[in-house]
């Protein structure tokens, strides 16, 4: 896994172990955020739980981090990670 944990805001994958679906979010705190979808706390993510932790990515302003995250939410983002991940352990 990618981790760039100095950068203030991080443009994190997870990885659904049910079913092996893709999240990608963004967040200042990537643990916090991946036990609040762990927990449940996040309607979008609770029916496919749990989740595990695939790939942070470090940047330093709120902006540049949303760019990136909307790329990846993006139909070509959607399928760099699909050819990064899916079929293959973490990494």
């Amino acid at each position: 896994m990618k981790k760039e944990e100095r950068s203030r805001y991080q443009v994190y994958v997870l990885r659904s172990k049910k079913d092996g679906r893709f999240y990608v979010g963004m967040s200042e705190d990537v643990e916090r955020r991946l036990s609040e979808h762990n927990r449940g706390q996040t309607r979008s993510t609770r029916a496919y739980r749990p989740w595990e932790l695939i790939w942070v990515e470090g940047y330093d302003t709120r902006s540049a981090a949303r760019e990136r995250e909307k790329y990846l939410k993006s139909g070509v983002g959607k399928e760099w990670i699909k050819r990064k991940w899916s079929g293959s352990s973490a990494g």
